[in-house]
């Protein structure tokens, strides 16, 4: 393999710190996971994500399934849409076992290259003059 065909390395968050910091940072909710991601401010640094599935979703072997999904999503096809200098934390739904890797591979490069909708301002609200 060349150097030009090389994928960008995804780095990982392994300490119960680096995960606490990310859940302060943007949400992105959707029906297979959540996800989570922060700015950490240092752009020439790689990406990091990290996996959570909890014990709610099923015994060991659901959840590590789980897992194993999400990591080869990421590797295939996620990676590459993660900014530099960015935390990511992916939260598992229980629904992500029944759905097609396909369809977990686009809805997660969809999370990560979305921007959050802007909100309006709390005054603008309807009912508020």
């Amino acid at each position: 393999m060349t150097k030009n065909d090389e994928k960008l390395t995804v780095g990982r968050l392994k300490s119960r710190p680096q995960f606490l910091f990310v859940r302060d940072g943007e949400k992105r909710k959707g029906p297979l996971f959540l996800l989570e991601l922060r700015d950490r401010q240092e752009p020439e640094t790689a990406p990091r994500v990290g996996f959570t599935v909890t014990k709610k979703h099923g015994n060991a072997v659901e959840r590590n399934r789980m897992r194993r999904r999400l990591k080869e999503a990421v590797r295939l096809s996620a990676g590459f849409a993660m900014a530099p200098g960015h935390d990511y934390v992916i939260v598992a739904r229980r629904d992500i076992l029944n759905a097609s890797f396909a369809e977990l591979q686009d809805r997660l490069r969809e999370r990560i290259s979305n921007r959050q909708k802007q909100k309006r301002p709390a005054s603008a609200g309807p009912g508020k003059e």
